[in-house]
């Protein structure tokens, strides 16, 4: 691919300093990024992730990150908004894509992107929509809400997997341990019930994932994350083919501010999307 202007577009694997870069970007949309997400996505795949320059500047870039042998995640596709309109974002897309194998690629599309999905291929599974708002503290924590650690690794990764197409370890442990990250479960009669996490965002707080049985699961596990919030904004990725999820967000005073949609390549394992209540980020699903 060429531009008259810089010369060819190259794209290699990107590594993380580039990677903080593209945050920059995401930021510049409105996408709200967590401040400390990019060690915690190429924890999970650091082959994953593509850039493309032009005479060695950033002008494209894209993630394909592996969730196993079967399931892969396509997020931050993104150009320059001074270099787009020559090529530059399918030349980098497909050289992402090529990551993924024979894999099925998942990935949340903003609307005025969707056709553009479908002629490549995703069909769409289901709407999100993105939850903002001050939520206030429970007057009173609920005594089932502990640290993840008290449910221990080996039935948070089971339990996060039984919320997703793919199980994805290697993030998991990297993102409950995170910097700035509140990490948080619901253990009821010593079964594990829900688990949540809070991280700080450019925009505003960033609750992802917050995975429960129930509702009020879930609205345990909610009140709890930000009881040291302050006031502050927080912002929730729900999917709208789960109504409790959508009535929890809604009940709190939370408003919509924009939509995205989850489509997919092929078929997926089945996992239980009525857990869901908050998805972990639209970048790795």
């Amino acid at each position: 691919m060429t531009d008259s202007a810089s010369g060819r577009l190259v794209v290699s694997t990107a590594t993380l300093d580039d990677w903080r870069v593209v945050t920059g970007w995401a930021a510049d949309e409105g996408w709200n990024p967590g401040l400390g997400d990019a060690p915690s996505f190429f924890a999970q795949d650091p082959e994953g992730f593509f850039i493309g320059r032009v005479d060695g500047e950033p002008v494209s870039a894209v993630s394909v990150v592996n969730y196993g042998e079967s399931y892969a995640f396509l997020g931050f596709y993104l150009v320059r908004p001074d270099r787009r309109g020559r090529g530059f974002g399918l030349a980098t897309w497909r050289a992402g894509l090529t990551h993924a194998g024979g894999r099925t690629v998942g990935l949340d599309g903003v609307p005025d992107q969707q056709d553009n999905y479908r002629r490549s291929g995703f069909a769409r599974e289901y709407g999100t929509l993105r939850y903002i708002g001050p939520l206030a503290a429970a007057d009173a924590p609920d005594r089932h809400v502990r640290p993840v650690e008290a449910a221990g690794l080996k039935a948070l990764l089971a339990y996060d997997g039984s919320c997703l197409p793919a199980d994805r370890p290697r993030f998991l442990e990297s993102w409950l341990a995170a910097p700035g990250h509140r990490a948080l479960a619901r253990i009821v009669d010593g079964r594990l019930t829900g688990y949540g996490v809070l991280r700080p965002g450019r925009d505003a707080l960033r609750v992802g994932p917050l995975f429960a049985d129930t509702r009020a699961d879930a609205e345990a596990l909610l009140d709890a994350l930000v009881i040291e919030a302050d006031g502050a904004p927080v912002a929730m990725d729900v999917p709208e083919s789960n109504a409790q999820a959508v009535a929890l967000a809604e009940a709190r005073g939370m408003k919509p501010t924009f939509d995205t949609a989850r489509m997919y390549t092929g078929p997926t394992r089945e996992f239980a999307k009525d857990r869901v209540f908050g998805v972990t980020s639209l970048e790795l699903g």
